[in-house]
């Protein structure tokens, strides 16, 4: 028989220390021993194969929980639909059928919206070109009606400058008209160019 412990004894090993007991060791804040200053930690060795395994093995995991839980939540759904399931599955079918003509119908009227604000402002850009190069056209035809009216006042200016030209035919009147009407160059200018008032003397 084995021997049964006295009370005393069950009471002390059922009873909890109120203190923790404290065997010495060292807080946060303490310094490292002198043995163990240069000791460097370095993680432990990893094997690669053993864990692309392992990551592979729980990839597949994975994939089955997955599978499994859509599994059973689909035929979780087919099970608690009924009837009532069905008609509520017709009324949705049908409310996002008339949803769907609806936005059908809108898309259809913005696109034609779409279009006419695309025709008018095809229309507008042709109008600013044509008006543009019309505008353009004015300018070079003003442009080139300026050249010839310069042209032409500049021949006239010419034509007027050449009757005051001596030439073969005309010089004998030329010198008849400058003896019959002496003109004397005596005179002074002043700074600004006018003649000063003084005596011409005829030149002798």
């Amino acid at each position: 028989m084995l021997p049964v412990p006295r009370a005393s004894l069950l009471l002390r090993l059922l009873r909890a220390p109120c203190v923790t007991p404290n065997r010495g060791r060292k807080s946060r804040h303490d310094p490292p021993a002198k043995s163990k200053a240069s000791r460097i930690k370095y993680p432990p060795a990893v094997c690669v194969e053993e864990l692309l395994n392992i990551h592979h093995r729980y990839q597949e995991y994975t994939a089955l929980v997955t599978a499994l839980r859509t599994e059973f939540r689909r035929e979780l759904v087919q099970n608690l639909r009924g009837q009532q399931g069905e008609l509520l599955l017709k009324q949705k079918l049908e409310k996002e059928r008339k949803e769907h003509e609806e936005l059908m119908a809108w898309n259809l009227e913005e696109n034609k919206k779409a279009l006419r604000s695309r025709i008018e402002r095809l229309r507008l850009e042709e109008e600013a070109e044509r008006l543009q190069k019309e505008e353009a056209v004015r300018l070079q035809e003003e442009a080139k009606l300026q050249r010839i009216q310069e042209r032409e006042e500049e021949v006239q200016r010419l034509e007027e400058l050449c009757q005051t030209f001596i030439t073969p035919e005309n010089l004998t009147e030329r010198i008849e008209a400058a003896l019959d009407n002496p003109k004397s160059y005596n005179f002074c200018l002043d700074r600004q160019g006018r003649i000063l008032p003084q005596r011409i003397t005829s030149e002798s």
